[in-house]
């Protein structure tokens, strides 16, 4: 199917069809429709390579994640994958998945910069100082940040409000008159990590409590297992244990179930960040801190990174949404 047919349709020139179908701005957004509308009937799709030939744009965007901690053992971050993936397929531009490594100067990122395959970089698991942010923003190549880092000048990003989450959660239980709080949490250097630490900690100080315990370990069902069965070993059992991922909160709700202390007269309340994940044996209740669906997540970073493409100032890209507790 070509562009002279769907011109010959609706009685407009071949140039504002390819330009309306190639995303220029100077076509009538009530033009732009009719011909997506009378392509889509058609099931007319660009030939990518001409498009990219005249528009300078690859269509595709590059999700770079780190290889360590490995991301895939995180189910929301699978799922929130998913999510952008879908969103971006709507608007008919492809997601590529990036690994990059710290330990071999970044070399998947380089080599999406140097083969210009990509239109833009989402960069997920942020550090406090992120090199990969600083590059990208010496090189002036456009990437949107999932989390935020310390950069001299303004950036796009999207995040939640990670410090907030357990925030509420203490709060909560302080409130119901429980005292002995225990947090379980990964060593790894990543900003949404030290948030939600941080986020627990000043918030028992001002509460004027002390924490049982502040594990940082492998984001790891096993040592969320470990770490529980180390904690109902003591003479005073913490009264509430948080988790700031779900994996360490899987094992953490495992150990306690065994225990007999994940329901009853002698529960221990739980709290797990984006709540257990959905291979858990485990089918009791807990508390979970929610952030939002992960169709929601995916439209709205979809929505930023085509916006970012678009040329749009990165000052108004920047989004920060804010947690939910979900009691059991």
């Amino acid at each position: 199917m070509s562009l002279k047919a769907i011109a010959s349709a609706l009685g407009l020139s071949v140039t504002t069809v390819s330009r309306a179908l190639n995303g220029y701005d100077d076509v009538a957004e009530e033009t732009r429709q009719r011909i997506q509308q009378e392509a889509r009937r058609r099931g007319y799709r660009p030939n990518a390579v001409a498009r990219r030939l005249k528009t300078g744009r690859t269509n595709a965007v590059g999700l770079l994640f780190p290889v360590t901690p490995l991301p895939f053992n995180d189910i929301s971050f699978v799922e929130m994958m998913g999510a952008i993936a879908q969103s971006l397929a709507r608007a008919d531009v492809d997601l590529l998945i990036i690994a990059d490594d710290t330990h071999d100067d970044h070399r998947g990122m380089q080599r999406m910069l140097r083969t210009k395959c990509v239109d833009a970089l989402i960069v997920a698991h942020t550090a406090r100082h992120d090199s990969r942010l600083i590059k990208l923003q010496q090189l002036a190549f456009p990437f949107l940040a999932l989390g935020r880092s310390e950069l001299d000048s303004p950036y796009a990003w999207f995040d939640f409000d990670n410090y907030n989450g357990p925030a509420l959660a203490v709060t909560h239980y302080a409130d119901r008159g429980l005292q002995r709080f225990a947090w379980l949490g990964s060593h790894h250097d990543q900003t949404f990590v030290d948030q939600r630490r941080q986020g627990f900690l000043d918030t028992l100080a001002q509460r004027g409590l002390a924490q049982d315990a502040c594990w940082q370990v492998d984001p790891t069902r096993r040592e969320g297992y470990r770490l529980t069965r180390q904690l109902l070993a003591q003479a005073r059992r913490p009264q509430v244990v948080m988790a700031d991922c779900n994996m360490l909160g899987d094992g953490a709700a495992i150990a306690l179930r065994e225990a007999g202390f994940i329901t009853g007269s002698q529960r221990i309340e739980l709290v797990v960040y984006d709540g257990l994940p959905a291979d858990s044996v485990i089918s009791d209740p807990v508390t979970s801190i929610v952030q939002a669906t992960r169709p929601d997540v995916g439209q709205q970073v979809a929505e930023m990174v085509l916006r970012l493409i678009q040329g749009e100032d990165v000052n108004s890209l920047q989004v920060l949404w804010q947690p939910e507790l979900k009691l059991p």
